[in-house]
């Protein structure tokens, strides 16, 4: 039984019980709702969970106050002062920060978007061109999308109304998704969602399809779609597909397969490289350089990225003047204060597994040779032998 509780935000708390509830889990779990701007105690610790725009609604930067110093982590964030859901950036509060006299010792901060110059477009642009490539569209139009990006479908939805066109969803974690979205009142205003079932019912010209695996998963929906395997749906020449996302680093080439078998089968592919029908929900580095001049941290930790990335986060923590810049990777330990940028001690990250109550890594709990047996099998030969190593039975 899990004992400890849980601090999430009313739409993951949502998440997780629906998902805890598919998965037939039944041990109840200590959920314990935070919201901006109401601090709470933790041990030596006191939170503070801070508004920030993100692609998933009520994402949160937690200000954590210690014994001796505060750090801001700032979790997935950008500047956006038009979501399509949920509040902006609390940018108010983290000026605040900056000017208090507890300054923080530490900025924690994504480093996603650390190579791209200026600032990330905001989510409510999108709707234009969706609008657009919807309504010029001559049959069908399937879009597919991070199902969690309530916002993205949102905007989804109001495009396909304005064009005159029903919408049907299709895959498992969206309708989860989207329901616990009704239940708190994201979806007020919008028409009626359909079911897969009602696709064969609306005309070809009038149907806007949303549907899940825009990071090629082999058993989202789209995919099924392409390979011809779906029980329902189907998608023929002429007919539109909209990416709006991105492929995810290493998720390249499941990406790039599915639309080789759209493409065979004629239908039309528009991705952010066509249009505008993607954007980021993390900072570039116009951003980052605002909110290092507004919290003013002492030590700046880039997280969330590549190598690429981190180290790109970290020189411009440096240009930007900031003391004690740490370059980190996964399992890295990193001690703020007294002596910052040390590293007493790794963390085990990656692939482990639970041996008893040991983690360890697969080659360590031969995780890997009984893959092999699985697949090759195994004999078991049992001989009984005398003194003078004679067979004598088996």
């Amino acid at each position: 039984v899990f004992d400890k509780p849980v601090y999430a935000t009313p739409f993951t708390a949502a998440m997780l019980a629906a998902k805890r509830a598919g998965d037939g889990i039944v041990e109840n779990v200590d959920v314990r709702i935070m919201r901006p701007g109401k601090p709470f105690d933790i041990g030596p610790f006191k939170i503070e969970a801070i508004n920030v725009a993100h692609s998933i609604p009520e994402s949160n930067s937690l200000l954590i106050t210690t014994p001796v110093g505060r750090v801001l982590h700032t979790g997935d964030w950008k500047l956006d002062p038009t979501p399509v859901v949920s509040a902006p950036t609390d940018v108010e509060r983290f000026k605040a920060i900056g000017t208090e006299s507890d300054l923080p010792l530490a900025l924690v901060c994504d480093s996603t978007n650390a190579l791209k110059d200026g600032e990330s477009p905001s989510e409510a642009e999108i709707g234009a061109t969706l609008a657009a490539l919807i309504a010029e569209a001559p049959n069908r139009v399937a879009v597919t999308t991070f199902a969690s990006n309530v916002g993205r479908v949102v905007s989804i939805v109001r495009a396909a109304h304005q064009a005159g066109r029903q919408v049907v969803l299709s895959g498992r974690s969206l309708h989860r998704i989207m329901g616990i979205a009704k239940e708190l009142g994201m979806l007020e205003g919008l028409p009626t969602l359909h079911d897969q079932d009602a696709y064969k019912t609306i005309p070809r010209n009038k149907c806007v399809l949303i549907c899940t695996g825009s990071q090629g998963e082999a058993r989202a929906a789209i995919a099924r779609i392409a390979r011809g395997e779906h029980p329902v749906i189907d998608l023929n020449a002429g007919d539109r597909m909209i990416f709006s996302s991105w492929a995810i680093p290493g998720n390249e080439r499941e990406v790039i397969d599915i639309q080789n078998l759209l493409i065979d089968k004629g239908i039309e592919i528009i991705t952010q490289n066509d249009a505008l029908v993607h954007v980021t929900g993390h900072p570039r580095r116009d951003e980052l350089r605002r909110l290092y001049s507004w919290v003013k941290p002492q030590v700046l930790v880039p997280v969330h990225g590549e190598a690429t990335h981190l180290a790109a986060h970290a020189k411009l923590g440096r240009e930007e003047g900031i003391p004690n810049v740490c370059e980190t990777r996964n399992g890295d330990m990193v001690r703020l204060f007294p002596e910052p940028m040390a590293y007493p001690a790794e963390v085990r990250t990656g692939e482990l597994y639970l041996d008893g109550l040991v983690l360890c890594t697969p080659e360590e709990s031969g995780v890997k040779g009984r893959r092999r047996l699985s697949f090759g099998g195994m004999i078991v030969v049992s001989l009984a032998v005398n003194s003078s190593g004679q067979v004598v039975s088996g």
